[in-house]
């Protein structure tokens, strides 16, 4: 592959820096508290020059979520790999990755109505594409554990997808972690009680 010119190698290096911090901001405040300031500031750059790389509050965050999307893909490619996984396995494999990256504090968190941000994430034609692609490949995998009997026929394929979808930003995960319990015991219990459910078996 062609190495890129010098500028451009710095200026890239700077876009992953401010890509960095606003995930880090995100994870920390959320959307609704993050600034382009605090991402100026975080960075050690001036406003402006934040500008030439995003526009906007809303490009910022879509590129937070455009790189954790990349991850998530990543992640589900080496779990597909693994062929000695069920479909209900490799569902549960992806939901600990997302549990990991979300106590290891490097889950953009954002909110679940802003018009702003919503228009410009639906508008965004690589995150829609890549939004789909994630949620294709578990919604395969949701349809053959329910084939297979691994999950229940009774709940919708959609509603277990946004299930998992939402272990990524629950809140629960944060709460038990400043309660002084340990990551791979909070995983296991949040994993049990999707999986699972509460009733007794």
């Amino acid at each position: 592959m062609a190495r890129l010119p010098f500028k451009q190698q710095v200026l890239k290096a700077r876009e992953d820096a401010i890509i960095d911090a606003v995930n880090r901001l995100l994870a920390e405040k959320g959307f609704d508290l993050m600034t382009v300031d605090a991402v100026a500031a975080e960075v050690g750059i001036a406003k402006a020059s934040l500008y030439k790389h995003f526009d906007s509050k809303e490009a910022l965050a879509g590129a937070a979520m455009k790189r954790l999307l990349t991850r998530a893909m990543a992640q589900l490619d080496q779990v597909a790999q693994e062929d000695h996984l069920d479909a209900l396995s490799r569902l549960k494999a992806v939901t600990r990755w997302t549990m990991e990256v979300q106590l290891a504090g490097e889950m953009p968190s954002l909110p679940a109505q802003n018009s702003s941000l919503r228009t410009a994430l639906v508008n965004d034609m690589d995150y829609m594409g890549q939004l789909i692609a994630v949620s294709e490949r578990l919604g395969a995998w949701i349809g053959e554990a329910q084939s297979q009997g691994q999950l229940s026929q009774a709940v919708p394929a959609e509603v277990v997808l946004y299930t998992l979808f939402a272990r990524a930003c629950d809140p629960v995960l944060g709460v038990l972690k400043a309660g002084g319990h340990a990551p791979d015991q909070i995983i296991e219990w949040v994993l049990s009680t999707t999986f699972d459910g509460l009733s007794r078996r």
